[in-house]
């Protein structure tokens, strides 16, 4: 069961995150480069501190893209996994597609996570215990099963570099958009139908959406065979080889079938 006070820690956290925001003009900001060439501005850093500062509680380990990872995660039941800024490259740009990304997770499962995107006025927020809310408004998962209506989203970066030309010509309609976290919480809040990813991600890119989706009726699982493989948290190797989330309409058109096969609708 998820602790009753969860989605409010949550919610108040993302609200917290929000106030630092304001700080800070998306478009009107410099980066500077990480490790890998992920880029980091001084709004991701403090983010992250007043997440810190709200969240984790005695027995809660902490996972954050701008922490430094402390392996005594791994012996903690109960961890936070946070993306101050998911879609880093977007916020710098000016486009409105990054957000705030908050999972919780329990042995190893996403139980409860948040979405606040500031630009599109957006707040997702849900648990498998509660169910989903947009702007406290409760939603699903959309339960599309005609291919030629379904929508998937798929990574700016990947289209750009030309790993989605696979799918040209498919029956559903392809629109590009940054940030996994904020493209999974769209899928879980019913505004989309699926989107998955063609390169690896890192556990706080996916954590909270991952608990979105599922909590919304949708699935989660990494792709490529045609076992389901759900995604399991806190492991010593923070990467996924990719991940899919759909809707519980457009997983059935799916179904029995491998990913790669599935996804030649």
């Amino acid at each position: 069961m998820t602790n009753p006070d969860l989605l409010d820690r949550i919610d108040a956290a993302l609200d917290a995150a929000g106030r630092v925001l304001e700080n800070f003009t998306a478009g009107a900001i410099e980066a500077t480069l990480k490790a890998g060439d992920d880029p980091v501005t001084e709004a991701d850093l403090a983010v992250n501190e007043a997440l810190l500062a709200v969240l984790p509680r005695d027995g809660e380990a902490w996972l954050s893209e701008e922490t430094k990872d402390n392996p005594a995660r791994l012996e903690s039941r109960r961890l936070w996994v946070v993306d101050p800024i998911d879609g880093t490259r977007e916020f710098v740009k000016g486009l409105p597609e990054w957000c705030v990304s908050i999972g919780y997770v329990v042995d190893g499962k996403a139980v409860a996570g948040g979405i606040l995107s500031p630009s599109t006025d957006q707040k997702i927020l849900g648990s498998l215990a509660s169910g989903v809310t947009l702007n406290g408004e409760p939603v699903r998962a959309r339960h599309t099963t005609v291919a030629e209506e379904v929508v998937v989203l798929a990574s700016r970066s990947e289209i750009r570099r030309g790993e989605w030309a696979q799918y040209e010509g498919r029956r559903w309609q392809l629109k590009p958009m940054g940030s996994v976290a904020f493209k999974m919480a769209l899928v879980a809040a019913g505004q989309v139908d699926a989107t998955w990813t063609l390169v690896p991600k890192h556990e706080w890119d996916v954590a909270a959406g991952t608990a979105l989706v599922e909590a919304a009726g949708g699935a989660v699982f990494i792709p490529g065979g045609s076992e389901r493989i759900t995604p399991s948290f806190n492991r010593p190797d923070l990467k996924f080889p990719g991940l899919a989330a759909l809707g519980a309409g457009t997983e059935r058109l799916f179904e029995g079938e491998t990913f790669t096969l599935a996804a030649s609708l």
